[in-house]
């Protein structure tokens, strides 16, 4: 299989035969693929063989202009500079997974007098014990509703604490058992709810129950029975989360679980994450294979999950164990390369013991609902997306849409939103905000100009890609500033579309303009279309009107601050620290102002008399 524009023969004549990475380049030197190797010489020339290969293999190697190769000294490093090169470069023949955020966590402060636990995200730097990751956000909120009902540790900010004299409503519903106020729980007895969760946290809900159930006993021979209720509430609220999870066993290693599922040509990977025995949620991951039609169905899952773990565990922590549906061709490999990056030892299987194979059909069975939902959604999304390009008479199908809005308040600290839709779903990564400075107060219309010329003179200057359709909130008067911005930027070629608002501005009586429509198109309040457009203008407005309020609100806490004689910027950072915000450094007493380092008593006054007035 030669390529006529890439000398093959002379190429591998020099090329090495130690391990070392491969870099395959079109004819604009972009990186199409990024692979690794054990003998650099026989895998590239295994390309370059005239039979076996697959059509995703063909394409790419008639592409092939260059090859650059890194040799290593060890397989492992091999296989640690594919997975650099492959996040650096996303190679359109590689299997490429999304970036997620880091994983969420829970974090008990263990170094203050009454601990508290919270949702954490990001470095771990406080002090403290930390449990997770988590796969998501609503994992963990849920772990933390669960253990608040069962062991009343606060969940309170630390600035809150601080400064409550009384107990708060979490107190009042028994969610908490209100440490902020002295007389209302011993520190004993709190130490022992928070040890009691920790337990939980760490996996031994086991050795929880068996010093509840002693506890009870010894309530029950005291005759009180009215804690030996609450007891046993507990005991059974207890047992009812070990009951939703497959395996709760004493001393249970961390696992993962990967599950597999194909349909029409798309796939869906299902992560499970247990923790100390218990299921702590699962993440499905939909990968861009598309390219390798052609291949055996098992040949693409070991390809998708060797391509998963060596990009997903590169950057999030590693458990003990990993299940697999099938087993890898290079499986010892990467688990030599995992255990050197947990810094233990850690194993790739494939389900045998009657355990694992319920794991393994339960992570199968989500990876299936994921696809199935995946697809369908999908779908719709497409259909809407049909309809918008037959309304509006484009060329092609807009994947990629942007919507902008304005937002303000009596002309004031204009803020300009813009997002981003991709196949008709919102991209939130994607999405900018505007600042607009230097108009007339409320002229909406050079807003939206000044925001317009901001993002695609850069993207124009970047020479990023450009959407395939404009959407800009309002009416004929924003369709004509888009207009003039785009043919001052030589892009009035670029799709664009205006929404305005409909009699009595009732959803579903918008009126849609574009630069051949001037008249108008009017659609039922039903249509695909339309709703596809009012979600766009919908996500767009709820945007900027938050943009704006980050913005007046941070303008609010300056000014205000700013205003008082002699308190400088290290002075104002104190107070808010202090106090949690400006509301609390309003409502605050000269003697509690005084209390601030920093803040003397002349100063507290002048504080206290700016918010209040003089006597």
């Amino acid at each position: 299989m030669k390529n006529s524009k890439f000398d093959i023969e002379a190429f591998l004549k020099s090329l090495t035969e130690r391990p070392g990475v491969y870099r395959m380049l079109n004819a604009q030197s972009e990186i199409i693929y990024v692979g690794k190797a054990k003998n650099l010489k026989r895998r590239v020339s295994s390309y370059f063989q005239k039979q076996g290969h697959d059509i995703k293999t063909r394409s790419m190697v008639s592409q092939v202009d260059k090859i650059e190769v890194t040799v290593t000294d060890t397989e492992s490093e091999a296989l640690i500079l594919e997975n650099t090169l492959i996040k650096k470069h996303k190679p359109k023949y590689n299997i490429l997974f999304r970036d997620d955020k880091s994983y969420p966590y829970i974090y008990v402060s263990t170094g203050k007098m009454f601990p508290s636990l919270s949702y954490h995200r990001g470095a771990k730097r406080r002090p403290g014990k930390y449990f997770g990751p988590f796969p998501n956000a609503s994992a963990v909120h849920q772990t933390l509703d669960a253990l608040q009902k069962i062991f009343p540790v606060r969940q309170c900010a630390e600035s809150v604490f601080a400064h409550r004299s009384r107990p708060c409503l979490q107190y009042q519903i028994k969610r908490c058992s209100g440490p902020c106020v002295a007389g209302l729980v011993s520190k004993a007895d709190y130490d022992r709810d928070v040890r009691h969760t920790l337990m939980f946290l760490e996996g031994k809900s086991f050795e929880v129950i068996e010093e509840l159930a002693k506890e009870m006993e010894a309530h029950s021979e005291a005759l009180e029975f009215e804690k030996a209720a609450e007891i046993r509430d507990k005991i059974s609220a207890l047992r009812a989360i070990q009951s939703q999870h497959l395996i709760n066993q004493p001393g249970q290693k961390d696992l993962d679980v990967l599950g597999i599922a194909w349909q029409a040509g798309q796939v869906c990977l299902s992560l499970m994450m247990y923790r100390g025995g218990n299921l702590w949620g699962s993440q499905n991951y939909f990968p861009n294979v598309k390219r390798l039609v052609g291949a055996e169905e098992s040949e693409l899952t070991v390809g998708v999950l060797e391509a998963f773990i060596t990009q997903h565990y590169a950057h999030h922590p590693i458990p003990a164990q990993i299940l697999l549906p099938q087993p890898l061709n290079e499986r010892k490999l990467i688990e030599n390369w995992l255990t050197q990056q947990a810094e233990r030892k850690v194993s790739l299987k494939t389900p045998v013991q009657e355990t694992a194979k319920g794991l393994m059909k339960l992570a199968q069975t989500n990876a299936k609902a994921g696809l199935k939902q995946h697809l369908t959604q999908k779908a719709s999304q497409f259909e809407r997306l049909q309809a918008l390009q037959e309304v509006l008479m484009l060329e092609k199908v807009p994947k990629q849409m942007e919507c902008f809005d304005i937002s303000h308040t009596q002309g004031d600290l204009t803020v300009a939103s813009c997002v981003v839709f991709v196949e008709g779903v919102p991209e939130t990564r994607l999405y900018r905000k505007f600042n607009i400075e230097g108009i007339q107060p409320g002229d909406d219309y050079a807003a939206m100009k000044q925001a317009l010329m901001r993002r695609y003179q850069r993207l124009k200057k970047e020479q990023q890609p450009m959407p395939d359709l404009i959407v800009v909130d309002g009416g004929k008067g924003q369709l004509n500033q888009a207009i003039e911005v785009l043919k001052t930027l030589e892009l009035e070629h670029l799709p664009l579309v205006s929404v305005a608002k409909g009699e009595g501005r009732k959803a579903g009586l918008e009126v849609l303009y574009t630069p051949y429509h001037d008249e108008g198109i009017d659609l039922a309040p039903d249509d695909k279309a339309l709703h596809l457009i009012n979600h766009i203008r919908d996500e767009a407005h709820r945007f900027a009107i938050t943009g704006h309020r980050q913005r007046r609100q941070k303008a609010q806490t300056q000014s205000s601050l700013e205003q008082i004689e002699g308190i400088g910027p290290k002075n104002r950072q104190k107070l808010l620290s202090h106090f949690g915000g400006l509301a609390e450094v309003k409502n605050a007493a000269v003697v509690e102002l005084k209390k601030v380092p920093g803040i003397s008593a002349e100063k507290a006054q002048r504080i206290y008399d700016f918010f209040h007035g003089e006597a």
